[in-house]
C-alpha cells in the first residue's frame, strides 16, 4: 500500500484555492455574494482549514473581501481594478514576448497555432470557458518558454481579475479577443520577429484595458 500517501495540506489548500478562485471567475459565485467556509467545505469535500486559507488568497488576490467578525464576500466587479490588472498583466506580457520570441522552437509555434484555432472555434460555438482555456494556452506558451518565473506568478494571480470581465462580455455576446491578433502574434513570432510580437501584444493587452472602461 506504498503508493497511497496521504494527500498534504498544501495540495488541498491549493485545490480550495483554485475551486473558489474559478467559480468566481465563472460567475458561479456573483459579485458582492457573501461565502462561508462551513459550507463551501462541505461542497468542496474539505475541512474548514483548506479554505480558509484559501479565503485569505483571494482577498490578497482582490477576489474576495472580508470584515473581520463580520463577513467575506466576493468583490464586485470595479472597473479601475480591472484597468489596473490588465495593465500590469499586459506589461509582464511584454516582457516574456521579447524575452521567448528568440527562444521559440517550432513546437512551441504549433502549440501556439493549435490553441488559437481552439480559441476561434470557440469563440464561433459560443463556448465561453473553451475560449478562455485556449487564450490561457496561447499566451502560457510565451510565459514558459520565457522562463520568468517572477512574471509567471504574477500573471497567474491577477489574470483572474480580467477573466471575470472578459468572461461577462462573451456571455453577453461580444468578443474582445482577436484570433486574427493572435495569428499576427503567431506570424510576428514565427518569424523571429521581437519588435512586431511585442507591438501586437501590447495591442491585445490595451484592448482589455479599454474593456474596462
Amino acid at each position: 500500500m506504498e503508493a497511497i500517501q496521504p494527500v498534504r495540506r498544501t495540495l488541498l489548500r491549493e485545490r480550495a484555492y483554485e475551486a473558489i478562485r474559478d467559480a468566481i471567475v465563472a460567475g458561479e459565485l456573483e459579485p458582492g455574494e457573501v461565502v462561508r467556509d462551513a459550507e463551501l467545505a462541505e461542497r468542496l469535500g474539505l475541512s474548514r482549514a483548506p479554505v480558509r486559507e484559501a479565503f485569505a488568497r483571494l482577498v490578497d488576490d482582490g477576489l474576495l473581501e472580508s470584515k473581520p467578525q463580520s463577513y467575506t464576500r466576493v468583490t464586485p466587479l470595479v472597473a479601475a481594478d480591472v484597468r489596473d490588472a490588465a495593465a500590469v498583466v499586459g506589461a509582464l506580457h511584454e516582457l516574456v514576448t521579447r524575452v521567448a520570441v528568440p527562444r521559440l522552437f517550432a513546437a512551441d509555434i504549433e502549440a501556439m497555432r493549435t490553441a488559437n484555432e481552439r480559441f476561434a472555434a470557440a469563440v464561433g460555438a459560443g463556448d465561453v470557458d473553451g475560449a478562455l482555456r485556449a487564450d490561457d494556452a496561447l499566451h502560457d506558451v510565451l510565459v514558459r518558454v520565457s522562463g520568468n518565473r517572477a512574471a509567471a506568478a504574477t500573471v497567474a494571480r491577477y489574470t483572474p481579475l480580467i477573466r471575470r470581465l472578459e468572461r461577462r462580455r462573451f456571455g453577453e455576446g461580444g468578443s474582445c479577443r482577436s484570433a486574427g491578433l493572435h495569428e499576427r502574434l503567431i506570424e510576428a513570432c514565427a518569424a523571429g520577429d521581437v519588435d512586431e510580437a511585442v507591438r501586437v501584444t501590447a495591442e491585445i493587452w490595451r484592448g482589455l484595458e479599454a474593456l474596462a472602461d
